[in-house]
């Protein structure tokens, strides 16, 4: 039976061999022991709850056929709930107590940050689910990640309003760390795409009203549109409540919203003509057929749907795409944390759902911008932006 694991490591690569083939006819002798921390529950359960459920699912399946390289893997996986201190916690616990040889996790940029400190001082590899591009740059030994960054959102965004002849803009941001880090992002590279920012307003992750904000922001002569960098339920809100106001300007969104969940917590009707940039899961069921990712992220999503009954998210694709790439490197390098490091940087070609992945040891993202689809929010779903 084909699984996501298997599709995606034999499309596209080279240097690995299917699913099938990397357990070996002998019994297993050891097991791979494999640490997790995502936020499953609490404010940011949007993004943790399909990473916990997408790694689960993953270790069954290579575990169902084998392991790698006869070697089962023993998956120990904590809830952090968004809080950074517990991440912190749950990291120290993975490396010292459980004695793990890699990590995934980081739902979010500040359970990401606690993370680095413990993975980078025991030199464990670490493979981050959060967006913002302080993860990786600057380049850290042992620490990698598989979202896009926000600096990239902010050029692919800024692409697109340059292209509709929208040049000057409002930004409202969340405060939170990813929010903040968008934000500063978006503001170093506004110029050099011939954007203008004319307000730039802000809110608290608690806030459940931002239409003050918006009122000064389409008050502001001479904006032509508005970006919102944030996650959660901020711009959810910020949709609705713009379309309350009768705001008739172009809204974007950051990448950190790129799911079904946040279509049903704005509305369909609010969010309809919304931007993004977003990834090819989002789109698998209108990829063409020549799409180098239309056969990774369609079985993704198959397995993830039947197994869970619930739509997959761009997040779950994080945690597949992270996953895969441990395994790719655990198959070519060998189970120790110094040997998973190299052959994580060694990465070429590894076709995931979020795009095509090859590290270097000056690059630990391993996208480039077109690996981002601009997308929009049509009739309450996905399409591609014209």
């Amino acid at each position: 039976m084909k699984t996501a694991l298997t599709t995606a490591i034999t499309t596209g690569m080279t240097t690995l061999v299917a699913l099938g083939a990397i357990s070996l006819s002998a019994p297993a002798s050891a097991e791979i022991r494999l640490g997790a921390s995502v936020s499953a529950t609490g404010p940011a359960a949007f993004l943790g709850d399909p990473e916990a459920k997408t790694i689960e699912m993953l270790v069954e399946q290579i575990n169902e056929a084998g392991g790698i390289n006869g070697e089962k893997i023993k998956l120990f996986l904590y809830d952090d709930g968004g809080d950074p201190n517990k991440a912190r916690t749950f990291a120290t616990r993975l490396v010292e107590d459980d004695e793990v040889t890699a990590i995934i996790g980081g739902s979010t940029t500040g359970t990401t940050m606690s993370i680095i400190s413990v993975a980078e001082d025991e030199s464990i590899p670490f493979i981050s689910l959060a967006g913002a591009i302080q993860i990786i740059d600057p380049v850290r030994a042992n620490v990698f990640k598989t979202p896009h960054t926000d600096r990239m959102a902010c050029a692919k965004i800024f692409t697109d309003m340059a292209a509709r002849g929208l040049t000057r803009i409002g930004m409202i941001s969340g405060t939170d760390g990813f929010g903040a880090s968008m934000q500063a992002q978006c503001h170093d590279i506004a110029a050099e795409h011939g954007i203008e920012v004319l307000a730039d307003e802000t809110y608290g992750p608690q806030d459940a009203d931002m239409t003050p904000q918006l009122t000064k922001i389409a008050k502001t002569e001479g904006v032509q549109a508005i970006l919102n960098p944030g996650f959660g339920q901020g711009p959810a809100i910020v949709t609705r409540n713009k379309a309350q106001l009768g705001i008739d300007l172009p809204l974007y969104q950051s990448h950190g919203v790129a799911s079904d969940g946040f279509i049903k917590l704005a509305g369909a009707e609010a969010a309809e003509g919304v931007r993004l940039p977003g990834t090819a899961l989002l789109i698998a069921d209108i990829l063409p057929d020549g799409d180098p990712q239309k056969e990774v992220v369609t079985t993704y999503k198959t397995a993830f749907e039947a197994k869970f009954d619930q739509k997959v998210s761009t997040f779950g694709g994080y945690a597949n795409d992270a996953f895969l790439l441990m395994a790719n490197a655990m198959k070519t390098g060998g189970a120790d944390a110094e040997a998973i490091r190299n052959a994580l940087e060694a990465t070429a070609g590894l076709v995931g759902t979020t795009g095509t992945y090859s590290f270097s040891a000056t690059d630990h993202l391993g996208l480039d911008l077109s690996a981002f689809r601009m997308l929009e929010i049509r009739d309450g779903g996905w399409a591609l932006a014209e």
